[in-house]
């Protein structure tokens, strides 16, 4: 077997919290991220998922190395790059590009779209004006925007134009992975099938690798290989992505697959919702930090702090009683729900189009 493209083992983000101003001392840590390992392979999709304030957004800067870790160790293509700065982080950063979630605000309002395409070029050094040129001509005719719109300034797009130019952007220095950070989180269902199928043509001509991070379920099961599911900054379980909508080892990822909006009022309360809020990361609760709000939860899992271990070939899962949990009762394996199949199939119909 080949080499992982990114091995990620133990990454942690902790940010101090200090009282005074003078004399300011250290009274806590948010754990904003705290031990998360995973993998990703070469032309591989893995779904980073879970609730608002996880860590998701933060995972994904520390493994672009856009803030610092604390702990851990990250190695792309085989090399470690925690430690690495200047020159050779530089280099690096060629090779790791990300999309944003906003594409009004991840757009220099003072340029063109020439410009911001051929930025990162001419921050690498790659080719001269002319050629650089030519570049973004093909990069804009490849995310479906036409020659002529090089001229043009952010704010004469709309979202879903804004973010195909944020997607040229990445793809301009020739990466080998792209983190997606929620891409298409803040744009309408129809436009969200164009760029989510847009993002899959151009993993399949490139062998683009993607750490997608998302909400919406039904874009993970449509571009997932794998997926991630992250709760108070740690990875709770993952699996390949038929496995984990057909049978999710974890009480929190079946929270959230079951939080999915249904229309038919037969099926609706077959499953309670999720109760309480999430747990502060400036006082993570003992053990499993998923008892406070797990119906499952008992004795051992407020004491004992439970370990992502193997439960089937590429699935596992963070919980002491994962292969005792009583039987979903959903059928997620056939459909998330009616809405969800009709957004799985406008993404169908927008890629045969």
């Amino acid at each position: 077997m080949t080499a992982p493209l990114l091995e990620v083992n133990g990454l942690a983000k902790h940010y101090p919290v200090r009282k005074g101003l003078i004399l300011a001392k250290q009274v806590g840590t948010v754990r904003a991220v705290d031990g998360v390992s995973f993998t990703l392979n070469r032309g591989e999709t893995l779904a980073l998922v879970g609730e608002s304030g996880c860590g998701k957004s933060t995972t994904a800067r520390l493994v672009l190395r856009l803030i610092e870790p604390s702990a851990g160790t990250l190695r792309f293509g085989g090399d470690d790059i925690t430690g690495i700065g200047g020159s050779a982080l530089r280099a690096m950063r060629r090779r790791m590009q990300i999309v944003f979630q906003d594409p009004y605000a991840s757009l220099n309002p003072r340029l063109t779209v020439a410009d911001t395409i051929a930025e990162p070029m001419q921050v690498h050094g790659i080719g001269d004006a002319v050629s650089r040129r030519t570049r973004v001509e093909e990069l804009l005719s490849l995310v479906g925007l036409r020659p002529f719109h090089a001229q043009r300034y952010p704010h004469e797009f709309s979202g879903g134009q804004r973010q195909r130019i944020g997607i040229a952007r990445a793809l301009s220095v020739q990466p080998e992975l792209v983190v997606c950070d929620e891409p298409v989180s803040a744009l309408d269902v129809s436009i969200q099938a164009q760029v989510v199928n847009l993002l899959k043509d151009l993993q399949r001509r490139f062998g683009l690798a993607y750490l997608f991070i998302a909400h919406d379920l039904a874009v993970v099961k449509h571009v997932a290989d794998r997926v991630a599911v992250m709760y108070l900054g740690q990875i709770v379980e993952t699996a390949p992505k038929r496995d984990l909508f057909a049978a999710p080892r974890h009480p929190y990822t079946r929270a959230l697959l079951a939080a999915i909006p249904h229309p038919d009022p037969a099926r609706r309360g077959q499953v309670k919702p999720l109760g309480g809020d999430l747990p502060s990361p400036l006082n993570p609760p003992a053990g499993c930090r998923f008892h406070t709000r797990c119906p499952f939860a008992q004795e051992r899992c407020r004491q004992e702090v439970p370990t992502l271990r193997r439960l089937a070939p590429g699935h596992e899962a963070a919980c002491h009683f994962a292969e005792t949990l009583p039987a979903a009762g959903l059928d997620f394996a056939g459909g998330l729900s009616e809405i969800a199949a009709r957004r799985l199939a406008l993404y169908a119909k927008a890629r045969a189009a």
